[in-house]
């Protein structure tokens, strides 16, 4: 009867510690099935001739955006091995694409694609080693051994020595080390997705902002005595500045051979030149972009409260920015890593000596050789499963993210107050920008409010000033302050103070 005691242990870890999440299949339209990285349809087709994947752009009126197919056993798409294949995984989904994932029939699609999946591909010399093992490990017992033939006659061995004894190891060894195995390869696995979805946080953080900033400065922004071609180019400064920043961490995240030369060509394209060529020259390209966004919400007509509180979207920016550099430069911990592997591979090496008695009942223990396959496929997958999600950038749809983001903040930019139908009322005085004159430096008379026209038709009523009486400036000298001082006797305004201060007076 054969035996699989020492599996047991190792798949109870497996699903007892695994995380919930599931990895989507590689089964795609035959060639060229559409993928939506945002408002640009941007399609990554993988040749059948083995060559290298190329990516284009064209038009289609597709089904879905995903990866997922399932109209029909001849869709299936086969992935490239290697780096090439990570394009693949930045999926889009949308409905029709999580109707297709969660149908009844996704085991049979998923098994029939299976040696057409990228991650196989990539574990397929360590498969083949594996195999190869085993079947030496038949081979070589049989003919020292004796063997069974065709006929089902048993046979003596054919080299007899007492220097070639059978190959076998006792099944206990594995049974005790599976466990500790297995909980290795659920570590590996869940800190490898905790990374990725950090990194899908900080991406879902940087989308929400985008638009919240714009949104903020589109509402915060005072009209009051500004022409709306002034306005209108302000708010399209913005956006553009908004999402240059994004852009320019994605070209951060990614390899420079996939991603410089599009980037250079999008900034060129909508920013204006000296400030695309501006973040093209600098070192470190995403900060650059920050603050030329600081400079634009810096520069619009609004309180300066209302501008700190967009400049906090700024600091999240930073921040996440700061989050993926982090999970670019840090890799879980190598010796971790480099452990697992050698223990997985060592584990699976010598595994077979173990599985041989126990694959007695079959001609001559030939079962063993794909049993040993098929369980060395799934568990140096999941190895490879946490090696892949460990760089999560590479494999996240930042381009399409990069795409809706231009695309929502421009059209926040593009709207008007009011153009909704329901007319805005004046601008209220706690609200207004804050201009000063001459003799509003230390507080005199500062005209922080210019009445309009009421969009009721009423004529406009004067505003109070807020203060009825001038306020006395702070005194800086020791003496006392006369009831009424002549005028400018004891003290001086802020504009003065400032210069006497810087000329050392």
């Amino acid at each position: 009867m054969v035996r699989f005691t020492c599996i047991f242990p190792l798949v109870a870890a497996l699903i007892s510690n695994a995380s919930a999440f599931v990895t989507p299949a590689n089964s795609v339209a035959k060639h060229a099935t559409p993928r939506f990285e945002g408002n640009e349809r941007r399609l990554i087709s993988a040749p059948s001739d083995g060559s290298v994947a190329k990516r284009s752009t064209s038009r289609f009126s597709s089904e879905g955006t995903g990866w997922d197919s399932f109209k029909g056993l001849r869709d299936f798409t086969n992935i490239p091995s290697g780096e090439e294949q990570r394009k693949f995984r930045r999926t889009v989904y949308t409905h029709k694409d999580w109707k297709k994932h969660r149908s009844q029939d996704r085991f049979v699609f998923y098994l029939l694609a299976m040696f057409k999946s990228g991650v196989y591909k990539n574990i397929g010399r360590e498969v083949i080693t594996i195999t190869a093992v085993a079947a030496f490990v038949c081979i070589y017992n049989s003919l020292v051994g004796g063997f069974t033939d065709l006929n089902g006659v048993q046979q003596a061995a054919l080299l007899q020595s007492q220097f070639l004894p059978k190959l076998t190891l006792p099944l206990s060894l594995f049974t005790i080390t599976s466990s500790s195995l297995g909980l290795l390869l659920v570590f590996r696995t869940n800190t490898s997705y905790q990374r990725w979805d950090e990194a899908r946080k900080n991406w879902g953080m940087n989308i929400n902002h985008t638009r919240d900033l714009v949104r903020m400065a589109n509402a915060y922004y005072d009209s009051t005595g500004v022409p709306p071609e002034v306005r209108a180019d302000d708010m399209n400064h913005v956006a553009l500045c908004t999402w240059a920043f994004v852009r320019c961490m994605k070209r951060h995240l990614s390899p420079e051979e996939e991603d410089e030369a599009d980037f250079q060509k999008e900034i060129l394209e909508k920013l204006p030149r000296q400030q695309a060529e501006m973040i093209i020259a600098a070192a470190h390209r995403p900060n650059r972009a920050l603050q030329d966004l600081s400079y634009a919400i810096d520069d619009l007509p609004m309180h300066f409260i209302r501008k700190n509180e967009i400049h906090r979207a700024v600091t999240i920016f930073e921040d996440n920015l700061g989050s993926s550099e982090r999970l670019l430069s840090s890799p879980v911990p190598v010796f971790y890593s480099r452990h697992l592997a050698r223990f997985l591979a060592v584990w699976l090496l010598f595994v077979p000596f173990a599985l041989y008695d126990s694959f007695n009942a079959s001609w001559n223990h030939i079962a063993m050789v794909p049993a040993t396959a098929v369980m060395s496929i799934f568990l140096v997958g999941i190895e490879e499963l946490g090696t892949q999600l460990e760089e999560p950038f590479t494999i996240l749809p930042m381009q399409g993210f990069c795409d809706k983001i231009y695309n929502w903040c421009m059209e926040i930019a593009s709207w008007q107050p009011g153009d909704n139908g329901r007319p805005m009322r004046p601008v209220k005085p706690e609200h207004a920008y804050f201009t000063s004159t001459s003799e509003g430096v230390n507080g005199y008379a500062n005209n922080y409010y210019t009445p309009q026209q009421s969009y009721y038709n009423e004529p406009a009523q004067p505003q109070q000033s807020y203060y009825s009486e001038p306020t006395p400036a702070p005194q800086y000298y020791n003496e006392p302050t006369p009831a009424q001082p002549a005028a400018n006797q004891g003290w001086v305004d802020m504009a003065e103070f400032l210069r006497r201060q810087g000329s050392g007076v």
